[in-house]
Order: structure tokens, then C-alpha cells, then sequence
């Protein structure tokens, strides 16, 4: 089921024991701020469970439905890619936010975990979302720059919350060839390709790196990691001057039993065994 809408903003406040629709989507964005009350709320195949505080960011390529648990009150705010676009003389030189809403909208990293701010940032978001939905008693909302401010607003409280998830929303995530280039470059360095290192060289999460590179590549990192590490050492292997210690030293094994372990493992079949075959 795929909801549709034509203002460019529309406002729901309201309260429910059982939510009112099935598993959706829209043709629009929706910011849902949970006021009181208690349950699951299902994005993407992702159960989170929400509490009074909660917001949820949720963008056309989304489904998602709510399993209320105790009555809960939630602030839908809706809106259309025409709402920024029709105020763009509001923002586009701020450098309060200083990307696209709706790069923000979109980021599937955010989708997969529930945004924390801490006291005072949660503070600003009631209160914000309060004066939405006071706001929205008047006419013409959608072409109100207070209203607008007041989104935006949220959107900065987004923003501060995923730089402290070390979650990167910008425009500038890596691209395959930064992180291939990086790994091919830092193979013989373990320590520097640890999930927690790259991840933390490109500005994404550590949680999610694993996903965000299988989304990617269609493979795992580490599988990915061990398939060039072992196309190397298959070369290293095929020239009989280089001995399997300075092998294990290369690649910084621990010495020649943790290579044979790690290359048998890979291939069935020992190092010393696999050499025989290219050599002879």
C-alpha cells in the first residue's frame, strides 16, 4: 500500500490504541515524533521499540507500520520534495544545515538505528514539535517560513544526533573505488583495514560499515579482505625465493603456523602443499 499526498505539508497530532493503517509507504517524507505511550515500530524489516521522545525520519523508498504495545500520541509532519524546494531561498546558504533535506531523508544508515539526543537537544525537539502542531491551527502552513524554521530546526537535531552515532549523511560517503583503493593500499597493514579503522577513515559508523560495504559489493568486507589477501599471497607463493616466514611477516601474521592456518582455511590446502602445484 502506497500512501499519496499533494500538499506540500500536512500536520497530523493524534492518539491510538491500534494503529490505523497496515504496512505502507508514501510518495512523500514523514518525521514521526512519539509524545507519550509505548510499542514496535517497523521499518524496513527492522523492529525498534519505541517510548515517549522517540522521532523516526521515513522517506518514499520505506515501509514501515506501527505495533502499538500502550496508547500512544504521535506527530506526523509530512512533506513533499516541492516543500524545500519551494523555500530554498530560506536555506541554501545556511550553513546550519548545509546539505539537502532530503540527502537526510534518504540516508538508510538512520534507518537502521534509533536516533539519541541527549537532555537538552530532546528538550528542543518537544518543544519544537509542540509548536508545529500549535502552528498548524493556522492557514496556509505549507507557505509559513516559521513553520519551515521549525523543520529545519529538526533536521538540525538529526543531523547532531547522527555525528554522534558516527553516522555520515553528507554527500560525500565513499565511493567504490576510495574504499578499494584504500584496502589494496593497506592490505600488508592489518591493523589499518580493521572494520573500526576504515570506518573510522571515511567518516562512517563502525556498526554499519560491514552493511554499508556489502550493499555495495554484494560480498562481506571481510570475505572481500581475505579473497585479495590470498590472491596476493597465491602470487608470493608461485616465486620459490620468497620463504613462508617473510610471507607471514608481509602480511602480519604471527608467524608461519597462523599463515598455514588462514591459507588452509581459504584454499584446503596448505601453503607449502599449494606451492608445490605451481612450481613443479
Amino acid at each position: 500500500m502506497k500512501k499519496l499526498q499533494f500538499e506540500q505539508l500536512v500536520v497530523h497530532d493524534f492518539e491510538e490504541r491500534t494503529f490505523h493503517l497496515p504496512v505502507h509507504s508514501h510518495t512523500y517524507y514523514e518525521l514521526v515524533y512519539i509524545h507519550k505511550g509505548s510499542g514496535v515500530h517497523l521499518l524496513n524489516q527492522t523492529r525498534f521499540r519505541y517510548k515517549k521522545g522517540d522521532l523516526f525520519i521515513i522517506s518514499p523508498e520505506d515501509e514501515h507500520y506501527f505495533e502499538i504495545a500502550k496508547s500512544t500520541r504521535f506527530t506526523f509532519i509530512k512533506f513533499t520534495d516541492e516543500y524545500f524546494s519551494g523555500h530554498k531561498m530560506y536555506y541554501e546558504a545556511d550553513v546550519f544545515i548545509a546539505l539537502t533535506p532530503e540527502s537526510i531523508m534518504r540516508n538508510k544508515l538512520l534507518k537502521e538505528v534509533k536516533l539519541k539526543m541527549d537532555e537538552s537537544c530532546a528538550s528542543i525537539l518537544k518543544n519544537t514539535v509542540e509548536n508545529i502542531v500549535a502552528y498548524n491551527l493556522n492557514r496556509d502552513i505549507d507557505r509559513s517560513p516559521l513553520m519551515f524554521y521549525q523543520v529545519l530546526s529538526i533536521l538540525g537535531l538529526i543531523k547532531e544526533a547522527a555525528a554522534k552515532l558516527n553516522i555520515r549523511i553528507d554527500n560525500g560517503q565513499a565511493d567504490k573505488e576510495e574504499l578499494i583503493s584504500y584496502i589494496h593500499q593497506h592490505i600488508y597493514e592489518p591493523s589499518l583495514i580493521q572494520i573500526k579503522s576504515i570506518a573510522s577513515h571515511f567518516s562512517i559508523s563502525p556498526t554499519y560499515f560491514s552493511d554499508y560495504f556489502k550493499n555495495k559489493f554484494d560480498i562481506s568486507y571481510r570475505n572481500y579482505v581475505n579473497d585479495y589477501r590470498i590472491s596476493i599471497i597465491e602470487k608470493r607463493l608461485a616465486v620459490p625465493s620468497i620463504s613462508l616466514s617473510q610471507i607471514a611477516d608481509e602480511f602480519g601474521f604471527t608467524d608461519e603456523s597462523h599463515l598455514n592456518k588462514f591459507f588452509k582455511n581459504r584454499k584446503r590446502v596448505g601453503p607449502k602443499a599449494y606451492r608445490k602445484t605451481k612450481i613443479t
